[in-house]
């Protein structure tokens, strides 16, 4: 079993800074990958970024590549997601999840999520 617990959500405003963390617990297999999707309301929930977690592969989607960063620290069974710069498109609720990703497109098929933390950008 694993569970996810996700941290650091709120209010940020446009153009600062916001560092998401998750942690992460229970038995994580080697070809999972650990990382972040997110829902706006009326949106379907799209993957911001995944870390392999045999290789170290990292995957971002293209709305948040080169504002974004996902980290992982092993030693302390923790996902961080680093972003910068906020946009308008960003707000939404963001969820720590198991993670895989085929040639674009991350998705979760072995469906582990934490319960959400919501980011609020203002202008």
């Amino acid at each position: 079993q694993v569970q996810l617990v996700e941290s650091g959500g709120g209010l940020v405003q446009s153009g600062g800074s916001l560092r998401l963390s998750c942690a992460v617990s229970g038995f994580i297999e080697d070809y999972y990958g650990i990382g972040w999707f997110r829902q706006a309301p009326g949106k379907e929930r799209e993957g911001v970024s995944c870390y392999r977690n045999n290789d170290g592969t990292i995957y971002y989607g293209d709305s948040v590549k080169g504002r974004f960063t996902i980290s992982r620290d092993k030693t302390k069974n923790m996902v961080y997601l680093q972003m910068m710069n906020p946009q308008p498109e960003d707000p939404a609720v963001y969820y720590c999840a198991t993670c895989r990703v085929v040639g674009t497109k991350a998705s979760n098929p072995y469906d582990y999520w934490g319960q959400g933390t919501q980011v609020t950008v203002s202008a």
